[in-house]
């Protein structure tokens, strides 16, 4: 873990932004159309407003942010979207605070915020079923959301995880003095967890100079069954095992990359 650097005594508040932005995917193949509306289903079901809720929760508290407001939405025919308002300061009394994260669902926060949105889809020939998750963390002040960096990759079953992370704006210290960022980093890599980076292939792609940074990764161990919904790799021929691994492989590859791999 990178060690911050010392505090920076301000003029007034810290205002710059940091923002996490991540692109997570699930990837997997089902046979048949039947096991293509099942694994929709299941997304929908595994990843409903009400879990992503949980999960954006846990991510305020993770970072030290204090909830505002929550506003969640199930979709039609799938998908779900959360957003959460946060500020750096508690804007009510903890002892009050009982049932502002409730079923009615407003929430705004203090120039910050978390939001999440699903994405799930199948590909009607091919059997490929992909499911995306875009969330977004947005902090002002001390807090950051590179704390919330594992615990977001081990909430959803991350097969490819394309991440950002930005600070922008400026902050002035006592003397006047502008300040462009307020702590070390290299990489995203740098605030991964041992046990993530192991499982992972990475990429960085890095501006210094703008303070943005980019990571992708994806898992470096192929297992044909975990990518097999409802199905199992020994009951497939092998002909029919090859020709699905090569169609997974070539998805993974692409979204890895983001762009279309040529025939």
């Amino acid at each position: 873990m990178v060690k911050p650097l010392p505090r920076l005594r301000l003029q007034g508040f810290n205002n710059l932004t940091k923002a996490l932005s991540f692109n997570i995917y699930d990837v997997c193949y089902a046979v048949s159309e039947d096991e293509r509306q099942r694994y929709i289903e299941y997304i929908d079901e595994e990843y409903n407003a009400d879990r992503l809720t949980q999960i954006l929760t846990d991510v305020a508290e993770i970072i030290g942010a204090n909830i505002l407001n929550i506003a969640r939405q199930d979709y039609d025919p799938q998908g779900a979207s959360v957003t959460i308002l946060i500020s750096e300061e508690p804007v009510i009394d903890k002892s009050q605070a009982k049932g502002v994260i409730s079923d009615a669902v407003v929430a705004h926060m203090d120039k910050s915020h978390i939001t999440v949105h699903t994405y799930p889809e199948t590909h009607p020939d091919n059997g490929i079923a992909t499911f995306r998750a875009d969330i977004d963390v947005a902090t002002c002040g001390v807090i950051s959301p590179l704390k919330a960096l594992n615990y977001l990759i081990e909430s959803f079953e991350s097969d490819i995880v394309v991440m950002d992370y930005r600070v922008r704006g400026f902050t002035r210290d006592v003397k006047g003095k502008k300040h462009y960022i307020d702590h070390k980093i290299n990489s995203i890599q740098d605030y991964l967890a041992k046990n993530v980076r192991s499982r992972y292939e990475m990429l960085d792609v890095n501006v210094y100079q703008e303070n943005i940074f980019h990571t992708k990764m994806h898992l470096q161990d192929f297992d044909l069954d975990k990518y097999l919904f409802e199905e199992k790799a020994r009951n497939l021929s092998f002909k029919e095992r090859m020709k699905v691994e090569a169609r997974l492989k070539r998805e993974i590859e692409e979204l890895y990359h983001g762009r279309n791999l040529a025939d």
